[in-house]
């Protein structure tokens, strides 16, 4: 028994898949071949090639690289913000403790507050054109903080002590 296709299908309502192909050739399996150019045999199954694979490696590879390098420079911000930002308290509590104007004399006071080494320094500020024969002496305020890392801060006023004639 053998059975023949006919030529010329009669037009009905409904086509079956087998006709898919036919109708759209793009869709079909393309023929692999191999380097020496002879078909192989396409199983149906998708994948990468290995250098398709090496090459999304290295890319993943660098971009993880780069975030670890930008994590790294973030840290590092942080920690220098940190130190400065206690380098400021330190400094701004050693401000809040200069002594009033009628007790601010000349000379240095040192001492430590949460591991900062600090040093205030009072001396007579000298300006050309400070009017004379007032009762207002200006003097300049120096104050050094010190981390433990050896960071340090500075940070300079001037406070207005009033004189006797």
């Amino acid at each position: 028994m053998s059975s023949t296709v006919p030529k010329s299908r009669p037009r009905t309502g409904a086509r079956s898949t087998r006709d898919v192909p036919a109708l759209f050739p793009r869709l079909t399996a393309p023929s692999l071949r191999s380097v020496s150019g002879a078909p192989e045999a396409c199983h149906g199954v998708a994948g990468f090639t290995l250098l398709e694979v090496l090459v999304a490696l290295a890319i993943t590879a660098a971009v993880l690289a780069s975030l670890a390098q930008l994590a790294g420079v973030n840290a590092r911000g942080v920690r220098t913000l940190s130190t400065h930002a206690g380098l400021m308290e330190t400094a701004r509590a050693v401000e809040t403790g200069i002594p009033h104007r009628r007790d601010l004399v000349v000379g240095r006071t040192d001492g430590e507050i949460a591991g900062h080494r600090w040093r205030m320094d009072v001396r007579p500020l000298a300006v050309a054109g400070t009017p004379t024969g007032t009762n207002w002496e200006p003097r300049n305020v120096l104050i050094r903080v010190r981390a433990p890392s050896g960071e340090m801060v500075m940070l300079e006023t001037v406070r207005l002590v009033r004189t006797t004639p």
